[in-house]
C-alpha cells in the first residue's frame, strides 16, 4: 500500500517550475496524461511513480469533452467541446494533430488495443475499428451491435454498458454484454464464452484473450479454437471491474473494488498474488510502464506500478480543476 509522503511530494512542487505544459509540450519527466473532465484538458502526470503531480493541462487548441491516451502514450483520441472527433499524436511532449479520415461518428467510448496499433470506437451501436494508430490512422471494420443490444421486443437498442477489447492487429473485437462473450471479426460473429462477464483484454501481439468476471478465463487464438483454460474459479470476493495483461503477456492484472487491489495471476508458473490498495478500483488501463486504476476527480488517482521490485499501488494526490 502506498504510503503518503506529502514531505516529498512538497519537494516536488518546489521544483514544478522546470516542467511545463503550454503550448502542446510537456518538458521533465512524465509517466502518463489523464483527461480531467472538469477541465476539459488532458493532464500529464509529472515526476516518477509513488512521487507524481498532476502538471497543469496540455494545450490542444480546443475544450475536451473526451480523451483517451494510448498505452504507450503516443497517441489521443479526443471528442472537442463541439461535438467534433480528432486524433493527436504525442512525441516527446509534443502534440501533433493527424488527419482524420472515415471515421463516421465522434465516439461515445474509445478503447485501445494493449500496444496502442489500434482501438475500437463505440458510438450508437456500432463500434468501428482504428489501425495504424499513432501516425497513420486508417478506419478499419465497423461491427453492427444492435443485435446483442436489441430491447425485448424490437423496440430499438439500448447503449452498450458492458466491455468491449480489440487486438492489436484490429482483426478481433471481443464483447462483453449479457450472457456471454461475443467474438466479432470481418463478415462474422460469434459467442466464445458464456456467462456473464464484466472485464476483457486482448495480450499483446497475438490473439489471446482474457476474460473475467467472478472467475478469470484464458482464450488461446480466439479467432481459431478459442480454447479455454480457467486461471481462477468463480469467487464473489474478486469480481472484476478491469482486466490486463502485462507488456510480455506473461502475466494477467486484475482489477477489483470489491477486493479493494489487484490481483495477478503469473500464467507461466500459475501463481496468484494480491496488490491491496486504500482505495476501490474502477479500471485498469496501461498508462506507459503503470497502470490507471481510477479518473481524475476530486479523490487521488490510483496507480498499480507493476515494473517494480515489489509491485505495488501508488498515488497521485488529487489537484483542483483550473
Amino acid at each position: 500500500m502506498a504510503v503518503r509522503n506529502w514531505t516529498f511530494v512538497s519537494l516536488l512542487c518546489l521544483a514544478a517550475p522546470l516542467v511545463h505544459a503550454q503550448q502542446g509540450r510537456v518538458a521533465g519527466p512524465v509517466a502518463g496524461y489523464v483527461f480531467d473532465s472538469a477541465a476539459r484538458a488532458l493532464r500529464p502526470v509529472l515526476g516518477i511513480p509513488g512521487a507524481s503531480l498532476l502538471g497543469d493541462p496540455v494545450s490542444l487548441g480546443m475544450d475536451l469533452a473526451s480523451a483517451a491516451v494510448s498505452p504507450w502514450l503516443d497517441s489521443v483520441l479526443a471528442v472537442a467541446a463541439d461535438g467534433s472527433f480528432h486524433i493527436f499524436t504525442l512525441n516527446n511532449g509534443t502534440v501533433g494533430e493527424v488527419p482524420v479520415n472515415g471515421i463516421t461518428a465522434a465516439p461515445e467510448r474509445v478503447v485501445f488495443s494493449p500496444v496502442g496499433s489500434a482501438a475500437a470506437l463505440y458510438a450508437g451501436g456500432r463500434i468501428q475499428v482504428v489501425t495504424g494508430l499513432p501516425a497513420s490512422p486508417t478506419p478499419g471494420s465497423t461491427f453492427d451491435l444492435t443485435p446483442i443490444l436489441s430491447n425485448p421486443g424490437g423496440r430499438g437498442h439500448r447503449p452498450l454498458t458492458g466491455s468491449f477489447a480489440v487486438s492489436d492487429d484490429g482483426a478481433y473485437v471481443l464483447v462483453a454484454e449479457g450472457p456471454g462473450v461475443q467474438l466479432f471479426a470481418a463478415g462474422s460473429s460469434r459467442q466464445i464464452v458464456a456467462g456473464h462477464n464484466t472485464a476483457l483484454a486482448f495480450a499483446p501481439g497475438n490473439h489471446d484473450a482474457g476474460v473475467a468476471g467472478l472467475g478469470v478465463t484464458l482464450v488461446k487464438d480466439v479467432g481459431g479454437a478459442a480454447a479455454q483454460q480457467v486461471i481462477a474459479p468463480d469467487d464473489a470476493r474478486q469480481a472484476a471491474v478491469g482486466l490486463g495483461f502485462s507488456a510480455d503477456g506473461s502475466k494477467l492484472y486484475l482489477a477489483s473494488a470489491s477486493a479493494r487491489g489487484v490481483a495477478t495471476f503469473d500464467l507461466t508458473a500459475g501463481t496468484r498474488s494480491v496488490i491491496p490498495c486504500d482505495c476501490a478500483p474502477a479500471e485498469i488501463t496501461g498508462m506507459g510502464s503503470l497502470y490507471r486504476l481510477n479518473e481524475v476527480g476530486p479523490n487521488p488517482l490510483w496507480l498499480l506500478d507493476a515494473t517494480a521490485s515489489g509491485p505495488r499501488i501508488v498515488f497521485v494526490p488529487a489537484k483542483p480543476s483550473l
